[in-house]
């Protein structure tokens, strides 16, 4: 349970009755919890959905489900993404991408980046049928917050200060095979062999992420982290779309 407190804390900013102060590795530990987190961001979203989409129409519940969830992460992984995008289009050294991602201010091209994901969100959500909206709210944030840990496991540090680096020092394949088998018995359990192939092409994509970041900056860093779950929410949410004219009409 203290575990999954701390995983909570770092991963929202949902006002807890107590505060748990952390411990040497407390992060690196609390990774095996990181989809429980998220299927907890999951079920707040769905209850959300459950208490306004009678209300509204389907396109304005969606955009307030979107505004939702930056409401409880704090925006921490959008803020990941645009910074990442800055410092892709900076062209420059590693040590230049580095330092573009450490500057607090967003530029043109993180500004764009961070509106056509939330766009494409919105629009992948949207095109989700009314009646497997509940269970797309549960699995894209447990998705995206297992791709985390499969990141964050076993990975070089691009810099040896911030989160990233901390996140890297306590974490352990433990961690990751937990975390594994929760975020499949939660996708099974929601989507049976979709949640399966979803997980499937979520886990290389941002297995691929990060074998280009390790290419271009010699490891990752809190921002890469936050970006690539910002990349593995918009992929979820298009696969599952998409998932029904492709292989499974049941969807």
């Amino acid at each position: 349970m203290r575990l999954y407190i701390i995983a909570m804390q770092f991963l929202t900013i949902i006002p807890l009755p107590f505060n748990l102060e952390w411990r040497k590795d407390d992060l690196g530990r609390s990774l095996a919890l990181f989809p429980l987190a998220g299927l907890t961001i999951g079920a707040l979203l769905a209850g959300i959905n459950w208490l306004i989409a009678p209300l509204l129409a389907k396109p304005l519940t969606d955009a307030l489900l979107i505004t939702a969830l930056a409401a409880m992460t704090g925006a921490l992984h959008m803020d990941g993404l645009a910074d990442v995008f800055d410092g892709i289009a900076a062209r420059g050294s590693r040590e230049r991408f580095l330092a573009i991602m450490k500057d607090s201010n967003v530029g043109a091209i993180g500004a764009v980046g961070l509106v056509l994901g939330i766009l494409l969100k919105w629009q992948a959500l949207v095109a989700i049928s009314a009646e497997h909206t509940w269970q797309a709210l549960l699995f894209f944030p447990t998705l995206a917050r297992y791709c985390q840990v499969q990141t964050i496991v076993g990975a070089r540090r691009a810099r040896q200060d911030g989160l990233g680096s901390a996140m890297i020092a306590g974490a352990g394949f433990g961690r990751l095979l937990v975390a594994a088998g929760v975020t499949l018995a939660i996708a099974w359990f929601l989507l049976e062999v979709n949640g399966v192939l979803v997980l499937a092409g979520a886990m290389l994509a941002s297995w691929l992420i990060r074998a280009w970041f390790n290419r271009k900056l010699g490891g990752i860093t809190g921002d890469v982290i936050g970006c690539i779950n910002e990349l593995v929410e918009i992929l979820a949410l298009i696969l599952i779309s998409a998932l029904p004219k492709l292989v499974c009409p049941s969807l």
